[in-house]
């Protein structure tokens, strides 16, 4: 059996996570490799209900008019707007654990070039779990990792980390998790003490951030970012005052204007939460045009506003909740969006591609398939977490 390197949290019980990899076949099972010449020609398609906008590329300054498909929409500046490449729709959720019900975002798109640096998505909508006074709070045993960072962000309810670093700690809402895997963890993640037995909203993100080879054997870290630690920035960054205020952004991991992210990254990661109140309103980001950038909606309803180099005319692309928009590398630095619900939400990820290849099975995540047995054969002889 191969595991599917889409799965966050890994597997549901250290049981099945053991079996595997002490199998006499998992070491000679490996996923793909996919080498970034090979990665968009392999999975260029995350699902086959992608909306594709196959418009010319945005690279140079427009001034727009009024877009004849909607009246409403007229602009007089002469910024150059990043553009949609794709819009993938929300996925068909699955329990990781018995802790986590969560949407793959990314889907096939996982694991390939479309997403780096970043590697995987999961979403934990929000979901009531009642109390719960006898038996052990829910969530995911004993797994290891290696060659990736794994960061869990707690928007309701609480989250118990523990690892073979020694490291014992509960985020809640607002903190977020950034663990350094490097060479080698084993950790667990379940719901905390407190949060099972009062019960409540549970509403989590994780991802997988991919480490660049020269650091994929670092020594393994963990960095715990509280809520009151992360900066916010107000938007638009011209804002007069608190009434010209259309959103804010918390800034998790690189940088935002003049202000760095709470993160420390081993190459540029840009991960930003951000919340945009008022309906109609519409808001310009800068973003660093190099960058990898996907946006995803967490609740509410944006669009995203572009310039159609065909017809000097404004275009918009509309996501939902659980929505994903994989934006083109279109040399635009800056991200227009308009908010169709009061109290949208949404997600601003992506970094620097890493030009590398990915060799993922599991809980493993290593440039070569060679690596991949080494880690397997490092962790059954108990060389993690050192």
């Amino acid at each position: 059996m191969i595991s599917s390197p889409r799965c966050c949290w890994f597997l549901s019980a250290t049981a099945a996570i053991t079996a595997y990899l002490l199998s006499t076949t998992a070491a000679a099972a490996f996923s793909l490799v996919l080498r970034p010449t090979q990665a968009s020609s392999l999975h260029t398609t995350a699902r086959s209900s992608a909306t594709n906008l196959d418009e010319p590329e945005n690279t140079a300054d427009t001034v727009c008019t009024k877009n004849d498909d909607d009246p409403t929409m007229t602009t007089t500046t002469t910024t150059s707007l990043r553009s949609v490449r794709k819009i993938l729709p929300p996925t068909n959720r699955h329990w990781v654990g018995d802790g986590f019900h969560v949407y793959p975002v990314f889907a096939n798109a996982a694991f390939t070039e479309e997403v780096s640096p970043l590697l995987m998505f999961d979403y934990a909508a929000p979901k009531q779990f009642p109390a719960k006074q006898l038996g052990h709070p829910l969530g995911v045993g004993q797994h290891p990792h290696r060659g990736f960072e794994t960061v869990t962000v707690a928007f309701q309810g609480e989250v118990e980390h523990k690892d073979s670093t020694g490291v014992t700690d509960v985020i809640g809402q607002g903190d977020v998790q950034w663990m350094t895997a490097g060479r080698g963890i084993i950790h667990q993640e379940f719901h905390s003490n407190k949060f099972t037995k009062e019960g409540g909203t549970f509403e989590m993100c994780q991802l997988w951030v991919n480490l660049p080879k020269q650091h994929k054997m670092t020594k393994p870290k963990y960095q715990a970012l509280l809520n009151k630690d992360i900066p916010v920035v107000n938007l638009p960054l011209d804002a007069p005052d608190d009434d010209a205020v259309m959103a804010q952004a918390r800034i998790i991991a690189g940088a935002l204007g003049e202000t760095p992210g709470a993160a420390s990254t081993f190459s540029p990661v840009q991960m930003w939460d951000v919340t945009l109140p008022h309906a109609g309103a519409e808001v310009d980001v800068p973003y660093p045009p190099e960058h990898q950038l996907m946006v995803f909606v967490r609740r509410g309803s944006v669009d995203i506003i572009s310039t159609n180099d065909r017809d000097d005319k404004l275009k918009s692309s509309s996501l939902g909740p659980q929505d994903v928009a994989m934006m083109r590398m279109d040399g635009a630095g800056t991200v227009r969006f308009r908010v169709n619900e009061p109290d949208s939400s949404i997600m601003i990820l992506g970094g620097e591609p890493i030009d590398e290849p990915i060799a993922a099975q599991g809980p493993f995540v290593m440039n070569t398939h060679d690596e991949i047995r080494k880690a397997i054969t490092d962790y059954q002889m108990g060389k993690f977490g050192k």
